[in-house]
């Protein structure tokens, strides 16, 4: 399995969780090259679109920003898996979310919360990483070629990709939809060889490295 199909694999069942019955109306905020969740919810009955600049070039998708697509009136859901920590304006974006939504119509949220990416935890999942190129294994090589301490390295990095924080993400949302659920998981472990999310899950229950992954979901009143 790519590591694509592990992180969709781990997390579809919480996305899955959140929405409401099909055929409700879904749309994803920043599928993705490979469609995102939109495959599994149109398989689950759900009426589905993507968007996304780099959507696949199929019916269903809008390869578009979000901010400018043109989208379904009144969609029953919408679903942003790690895609809005890199967004231009996410105050901009999540009023257009809540535009879209229907009344009582539910947002699923799943991010990362990079700012609590510490040293321990960099160092615990640099440790693990296979022969496979992704986004850690870039960072790695990186970092250490900075000679910078990891926070460092990190700040930085973040502020060269306009990175927001999660915490000011969930601040974006709890102005504007009604909070069902916050919780925090593994985030890193589709990147790692031999680790599965419940691995990274141990390590964070015995206080090894932190939980980087938020879950949120809220409703439009």
């Amino acid at each position: 399995m790519t590591a694509a199909d592990r992180w969709f694999a781990a997390i579809w069942p919480i996305v899955h969780a959140q929405l409401p019955a099909p055929p409700a109306r879904v749309v994803e905020l920043g599928c993705g090259p490979l469609g995102g969740f939109v495959p599994q919810l149109r398989a689950g009955g759900f009426d589905a679109v993507g968007v996304d600049p780099k959507a696949p070039e199929e019916a269903g998708y809008h390869r578009v920003e979000f901010e400018q697509a043109e989208l379904p009136a009144e969609a029953d859901a919408l679903v942003a898996s790690a895609s809005l920590h890199h967004v231009a304006d996410p105050a901009e974006v999540l009023d257009r979310v809540a535009a879209t939504l229907a009344p009582g119509g539910t947002v699923v949220v799943v991010e990362w919360a990079w700012e609590d990416f510490d040293e321990p935890t960099a160092e615990w999942s640099f440790r693990r990483l296979g022969s496979e190129e992704g986004w850690l294994r870039r960072r790695r090589h990186e970092w250490l070629g900075s000679g910078e301490p990891w926070s460092t390295y990190l700040q930085g990095w973040a502020r060269e990709e306009g990175l927001h924080e999660a915490q000011t993400l969930l601040a974006l949302l709890d102005e504007r939809f009604g909070r069902r659920q916050l919780s925090r998981g593994p985030y890193l472990f589709a990147d790692l060889a031999s680790t599965s999310s419940e691995d990274e899950l141990d390590a964070i229950d015995a206080g090894e490295i932190r939980a980087l992954r938020v879950d949120y979901a809220g409703f439009k009143a």
